[in-house]
């Protein structure tokens, strides 16, 4: 591995109830957060993260896929997917970003689940112990509101300052009872809305 791993951390969470309502089915969502040492710590402002971006992204990636495949049954299987990465205080955020904004990295997700969507994210600064959130939409249309999820967790001792966290966030559902539509609805209500008013004039 190009880049110091310092240790591997895995969130599975799984939903049973929700508002009181016994799911149609369980629904698992999986984090895998990699703690590694900001490879521009202690250089001062970079100008160019390029070389090191080249040099280590599509091993990471490829890495942290292999590690979140092994909760599910099939790549098939993961329906919502997402990133994140937390850059400790002492980095910058474009370095957090420039570990998990590269196809090196990404592409290696896509292509495992067969998604055409992009994957959603964050990128924050924050201490040893920060709310780490994986935001996840629908790996084939984002535009599928059921799929809006979010995992959270986090670790007690990390991002140090010279750190980054880099995470994965797979789900093999959406919500457990979505009931509020999704966009291409809105659309097709807010055209007829408009062509109603239109007509009245």
């Amino acid at each position: 591995m190009h880049f110091e791993v310092r240790k591997v951390v895995t969130s599975i969470e799984e939903t049973r109830i929700e508002g009181g309502k016994l799911a149609p089915r369980p629904i698992t969502m999986v984090g895998v957060a990699y703690v590694i040492k900001n490879p521009w710590a202690g250089q001062g402002f970079v100008e160019n993260l390029r070389p090191e971006i080249t040099a280590g992204c599509s091993e990471l990636g490829a890495e942290m896929v292999a590690k979140i495949l092994a909760h599910f049954p099939s790549g098939e299987a993961i329906e919502a997917y997402g990133k994140a990465a937390v850059i400790g205080l002492d980095g910058e955020i474009e370095h957090a970003s420039g570990l998990i904004h590269t196809l090196r990295f990404g592409n290696h997700y896509r292509d495992a689940v067969n998604a055409k969507s992009f994957l959603s994210f964050t990128n924050k600064r924050g201490p040893a112990g920060t709310s780490i959130q994986i935001p996840m939409m629908h790996k084939d249309d984002a535009g599928f509101r059921s799929h809006y999820i979010t995992l959270e967790m986090h670790i007690e001792d990390a991002p140090a300052a010279d750190e980054i966290i880099v995470v994965l966030g797979g789900a093999d559902g959406g919500r457990a009872h979505p009931r509020i539509g999704n966009r291409y609805m809105d659309m097709e209500e807010i055209a007829a809305e408009k062509a109603a008013l239109e007509a009245q004039l």
